[in-house]
């Protein structure tokens, strides 16, 4: 088998307009089926994207013995009953972030992972596998900043609709589930470990009810991690490491575009040196990398641990915030 043959489960919305053309440019990849009980949706966004197989249930697709693995875009709350799902009907799994609601819930999904060990199961935090993130993780790990003492992260949107998941929070929505999961992965991606205390503040929404805007701070023994997230500021993104010797800025670490060129800036102690990404699709990389594991029968490139070790630390800002104080 030279291609991975993928379903897709849901018409949503980055499925149909970021991940799905981004697996069909895949060297490893083939959409064949896209599943969902909106018929009139999913009718027309097969045709538009050209995928052959449409499924009116999401169970009718995972009977299909000519798909290989799925790719789950559906509301946080659906992640790891669908997972569970795939993996009984024998079908590797790439879930959108996050991948539980809880660090328990992770967890009963990785010991069922444990007993299907043949099985792929991976969350999928895109940013990860974009050119300028595995450079900024050699840069700061052979050194080049000297040693790692913080990592300042913003990450923000406007979006007050009602309506839309990311706003209710009976489907796992808020600021921190969407979007501040990422800034909690900065930190533990380049730090390399778990933070030791977290400190966390969070403001509500009062008429939505889900967390709009939260601020932590990660301490890792050897330095920290400082993040602030909301879904109701200007948009606005950005990265910031700083060791003993020199900073790193990514410009645009999250929704890196797959039509422009992308840019980092190294500041030492003798000058700035600006480093351009040509434009690639983060997506399509991540496609990929997970298609060659389970053709090559290899690990995933980020391990179900990481995702539950992401959702327990995103649980201890909550907590913290709960509790006004640190938390060990």
């Amino acid at each position: 088998m030279k291609k991975v043959r993928w379903g897709i489960l849901s018409t949503a919305k980055i499925g149909r307009e970021k991940v799905i053309p981004a697996l069909q440019k895949g060297e490893f990849c083939e959409v064949v089926a896209i599943a969902s009980p909106n018929r009139e949706r999913l009718e027309a966004e097969a045709a538009r994207l050209h995928i052959p197989v449409v499924y009116h249930s999401y169970e009718d697709l995972l009977k299909d013995p000519q798909i290989d693995a799925v790719y789950i875009p559906l509301p946080n709350h659906l992640h790891v009953p669908w997972t569970l799902k795939a993996m009984e009907a024998n079908k590797h799994v790439l879930c959108e972030k996050p991948i539980a609601l809880s660090s328990a819930e992770a967890l009963e999904l990785l010991r069922a992972c444990n007993q299907k060990p043949h099985l792929k199961i991976m969350e999928a935090f895109m940013y990860r596998f974009h050119p300028q993130w595995v450079h900024v993780k050699k840069l700061v790990d052979n050194g080049k900043i000297g040693e790692l003492r913080t990592i300042q992260s913003f990450f923000s949107y406007y979006n007050v609709d009602p309506n839309n998941i990311r706003n209710r929070s009976e489907v796992g929505g808020g600021v921190m589930m969407d979007i501040g999961c990422y800034c909690i992965s900065f930190a533990r991606y380049l730090f390399n470990k778990e933070p030791d205390k977290v400190l966390g503040m969070i403001d509500y929404d009062r008429m939505l009810k889900t967390d709009r805007m939260a601020s932590g701070i990660l301490d890792f023994g050897t330095g920290t991690a400082t993040f602030t997230c909301s879904t109701q500021l200007i948009p606005y993104q950005r990265v910031n490491i700083l060791g003993t010797e020199a900073r790193i800025q990514i410009e645009i670490p999250v929704n890196a575009p797959s039509d422009k060129e992308c840019r980092i800036w190294l500041h030492t102690k003798t000058g700035t040196e600006e480093i351009v990404f040509e434009p690639v699709n983060q997506y399509t990389i991540q496609g990929d990398l997970f298609s060659r594991s389970i053709l090559d029968n290899t690990p995933v490139p980020t391990s179900l641990e990481d995702a539950v070790n992401n959702m327990r630390v995103l649980e201890a800002v909550f907590e913290s915030a709960e509790k006004g104080n640190y938390l060990a």
